[in-house]
Order: C-alpha cells, then structure tokens, then sequence
C-alpha cells in the first residue's frame, strides 16, 4: 500500500482502535479494539513518532508528565535465538526529547499507575507477565486481532509513526522540526512529510480564491475600479483587474 494511503488508513484507524467518546479519560469503563493494557502505546506511537523500539525501551524516569515530554536516550531489540538487549538509538540524532499533546496525557498517566512496572527504571510498556514487549508476539495476539475486531486490514504498527509526522508537518511543523521529532539525521526521509495533504491543498487554493474575490471587489469599485479598467482596456487586456497584494501583481481576466 502507498504510504500516503497507510497514513489515511492509520488516521482513521486510530479514531476506531483507541479512540471515540471519552478518549481523554482512564477507559476503565470501556472495551477497545486495542484493550486497555496498549491503549497508551498507540496514542504515544502516533502522537510522539517513537519507533517500535524506543517505545519498547522507555522507562518512567523517561516521561516527564509536568513538562509533557518524553526523553528518547535507548530503544529495545530482540536478540537472534530469543532474549532482549537494551543500546543506543540508530544514529546520535536519535537521542532527544519529544514533546506530546496534553490530549493524550490523561490516558498515559492511567496507563502508568496500572500497567508500568514500579520504580524510576520501571518499563513503562511491557507483556502481561511483565516482560519486554516481543513484536512479533504483540503483532499475533493483540495487533492482529485488534484490526480484525475493528474491521481494518493492511495496516502496520509503523503506519501510527507515518500518520504522526504527517499530522505534525500539517500542524506547521519545519523541516528541521520534523527532522528532530523522527529522530533522523537526514532531510530525506522528513522532506516526505512535507508534501501537502489534498484537503490541505485543496483548503489553500480556496483561501487564495477568497483573497482574490476580495480584492477584485475592492479594486471594482469607485474611481481606483474604473480607472484600472480603462488602463487595461487601453492595453488591450480586455476589462482585467490587476491586483497588487503584499508587493505581487496578479492579472484577472474577466470575473
């Protein structure tokens, strides 16, 4: 599946796995797709763009719930012939601190008093038995039949992060500010999210519409209207309308 499509799917299959009514609160009271134990992990996986390992690898003494940041400083991986082993993130760019909404906060700070493991060190996402979380096993048991309650299909746990620096480059975010929420060192792979949305596309063509009736109004109207029509007819532009906006001339033809 294209990404762009992954990231449409991925949004829509946040709002059915984890979210609705209430989603701002402890879902104590409610039966997600997801189930409650990783309902916190999805919302952080979008909304932070951690990969799978550094959500793996994050302790309590890694979330500051006052400041709303999450510290990035090691990821998890699974070592060949089982076991887990703690290290570095991929590149020094990795090692930062990610700022989340407070919208989700509520949420993560449920999931931390019943489902992270005590102390400062404790992991704050891990098995039922309390364990690392094994990607393949969390695909299996709870991804998989997650999707199928929800009636979705082709969807990757990596398609939240897609989804999360696509909502964040259409919050405004920089190239370089993407580049330190994803932890990359390169442009390339930030530069992908920059690329307008159609909706957002769409949304600025029609503000530039609004901006050029606007001014076509203004400059119609009175003796400044008239004049400009006659200057245009005398140059052979048919009755146009220049319209000179923040130092830009632009030349309508017609309405």
């Amino acid at each position: 599946m294209p990404s762009d499509r992954r990231s449409v799917v991925a949004r829509g299959a946040l709002w059915i796995l984890i979210l609705g009514s209430g989603y701002d609160r402890p879902p104590s009271w409610r039966a997600d797709a997801i189930g409650q134990r990783y309902r916190a992990l999805m919302l952080l996986a979008t909304f932070s763009s951690l990969r799978w390992g550094e959500l793996g690898a994050l302790r309590r003494c890694d979330i500051d719930q006052e400041a709303r940041t999450v510290r990035v400083v090691r990821q998890l991986a699974e070592v060949r012939g089982g076991g887990f082993a703690f290290g570095p993130p991929k590149s020094r760019a990795g090692m930062r601190v990610v700022p989340i909404p407070e919208v989700i906060v509520p949420v993560l700070q449920w999931h931390l008093s019943c489902f992270a493991l005590p102390g400062d060190e404790g992991l704050v996402f891990t098995s039922p038995s309390g364990r690392p979380l094994h990607h393949s096993n969390f695909r299996r048991r709870y991804w998989l039949a997650a999707l199928k309650t929800a009636g979705l299909t082709d969807l990757h746990f990596h398609d939240l992060r897609h989804t999360g620096n696509t909502l964040a480059a259409t919050a405004g975010a920089t190239l370089r500010e993407l580049m330190d929420r994803m932890g990359h060192d390169s442009e390339r792979a930030a530069l992908i999210y920059l690329h307008g949305s159609d909706a957002r596309q769409q949304a600025i063509a029609d503000t530039l519409s609004q901006l050029a009736r606007d001014e076509l109004a203004q400059g119609s109207g009175g003796k400044r209207g008239r004049a400009a029509r006659k200057s245009s007819a005398r140059n052979g532009h048919g009755g146009g309308v220049r319209l000179r906006s923040t130092g830009l001339a632009v030349r309508l033809y017609g309405h």
